[in-house]
This record gives structure tokens, C-alpha cells and sequence, in this order.
């Protein structure tokens, strides 16, 4: 059986309301959301979520700030993203969380008449020393606790990033989170690199898509869901319902039951 999870929703922010729908839903754990201010480091009630863990027989796993730029060329910026990450590491261990999500971005880009010249490309030397050192420094933040820090698919990995996600896999601590919907929308073009890369593909986020809208209820888009629920059983991958409303949850929760009989 799949290991099924819900993201943190806007109209369910508190933990214990999260704690409750995901019991509730006969879910196994909630994505916890660090863009919102009450999953801010320093600011969870660890002592709560572990209480509401143990009440509701759930975990968590976390998602990273959207914004985390560890490989930002302004060095204040990059330090204050790098010790966000390592925080963050720190609060997984203390939630035995074992799976955070990041994003990988693009960064600055220069427009000119004829096309776009990313900054992480132009500066490709200093941007991959840059990913190193913060792949070494989340490895010995996470240590032997068992956690993997899982980065997930967007619009489109380009050459700079694909390289950067070759030298973060070099650490074990790192994996890959396939997001169904995102890859849908980008042309599935990340998908050899996700799914050909051994051992990789640790976390799934699961939603339907129709061309570039996505986190849509399963069955009201056009994506092969079936084929993504079979890769996550044959992988071993958790997977979080990643769609944004209270209903919407409800709805993907029955279809992936129906799914599951």
C-alpha cells in the first residue's frame, strides 16, 4: 500500500487542524509547508506536533521554502537560505520527519533580442561550487538520521540545473520528488532523468493537470494517473495529494482509494 499524505492547505493552516483532516482522511502524513509563517524555523511547536503525531497515528514530512536559494550570488543571501535548509534539517530530526522537499531555481536571468542567458549558466563554475557546498553541508547536518532531502521537478530542468542535480545526488542524503502534474505541464521532459537515475525517485506528488493548469482534483484532468500510482507502489515512494482545497483533498483521497480496491 502506497504511504498517501496531504499538503499543508490554506483554509486548514493550524497543525491541529491538519493533524485532524489527515487522520480523518485515513492519511499517513502532512507535507508541512515552511513558506507559512507558523512553519517558520523557530517557530513550530515541536513539542504539539509530536503530541498531535502520537494522537492521530500520522508523520510529517517537510516542504521547503519555495524561495530557497542556497546558490544565490550575494553571499548574505545564500548564508540566511543555507542556514534556513541546515534549521530545517534540525527541525526533521526533532519531528522524525523523514523526507524534505526543495525546489531547484532557475535564478536571475538576462533578456536579450534573441534569447535568455541565465546567470547560474553564464557563472556555471561558481553556481556548481556553490551547489556543492551546500550538499556537503546539508550531508553532515543529516548525519545518520535517515533523512532525504528530495528535489522536485518544475518547469523544466535546464542544462545548468540538470548538473547541479548530478552533484547533489552524489550525496546519498539526496533524491528526486517526481510532481505528476508539473512534469505534465513542462512536456514530461524531466521524466528520463527522474526515472532513469538508479534509486533516485523517493517522493511523488500526485495531482492531475489539464495543459498548464495544474493541482487538480485525480480524474478531472487528462494525465495517466494510474501509471504514475503503479510507479510510486513499484518505487517505494510516498506520495502527498497535492491538491489545495479542503474538498479538493476529499475528492483525491476517494478517487485514490477507488484506485487502490
Amino acid at each position: 500500500m502506497i504511504p498517501l499524505g496531504m499538503p499543508t492547505l490554506i483554509e486548514s493552516p493550524a497543525p491541529a487542524e491538519c493533524a485532524a483532516l489527515c487522520h480523518a482522511l485515513g492519511l499517513s502524513f502532512i507535507e508541512l509547508n515552511m513558506n507559512l509563517p507558523q512553519y517558520q524555523p523557530g517557530s513550530v511547536d515541536v513539542a504539539q506536533c509530536v503530541r498531535l503525531a502520537a494522537e492521530y497515528g500520522i508523520y510529517y514530512t517537510i516542504h521547503l521554502d519555495e524561495n530557497l536559494n542556497a546558490s544565490d550570488f550575494n553571499p548574505y543571501v545564500a548564508e540566511a537560505y543555507k542556514r534556513t535548509a541546515l534549521e530545517a534539517i534540525a527541525l526533521a530530526k526533532r519531528l522524525q520527519a523523514p523526507v524534505l522537499n526543495m525546489h531547484l531555481p532557475r535564478g536571475v536571468h538576462f533578456t536579450l533580442p534573441d534569447k535568455k542567458i541565465y546567470l547560474f549558466e553564464a557563472y556555471r563554475e561558481r553556481y556548481l561550487q556553490m551547489i556543492a557546498d551546500f550538499r556537503d553541508a546539508c550531508t553532515a547536518a543529516a548525519g545518520d538520521a535517515g533523512i532525504t532531502i528530495c528535489v522536485e521537478n518544475t518547469d523544466g530542468y535546464l542544462p545548468f540545473q540538470r548538473s547541479a542535480l548530478k552533484l547533489l545526488l552524489e550525496s546519498s542524503v539526496f533524491g528526486l520528488t517526481l510532481d505528476v502534474g508539473h512534469s505534465h505541464s513542462a512536456g514530461k521532459v524531466d521524466e528520463p532523468l527522474i526515472l532513469q537515475t538508479p534509486g533516485a525517485l523517493r517522493h511523488m506528488h500526485l495531482h492531475d493537470a489539464l495543459g498548464q493548469t495544474n493541482h487538480l482534483i485525480p480524474g478531472t484532468g487528462e494525465i495517466d494517473l494510474p501509471r504514475y500510482a503503479a510507479l510510486a507502489e513499484q518505487r517505494g515512494c510516498r506520495v502527498v495529494l497535492e491538491t489545495k482545497t479542503c474538498a479538493a483533498l476529499r475528492a483525491a483521497v476517494a478517487w485514490m482509494r477507488r484506485l487502490q480496491m
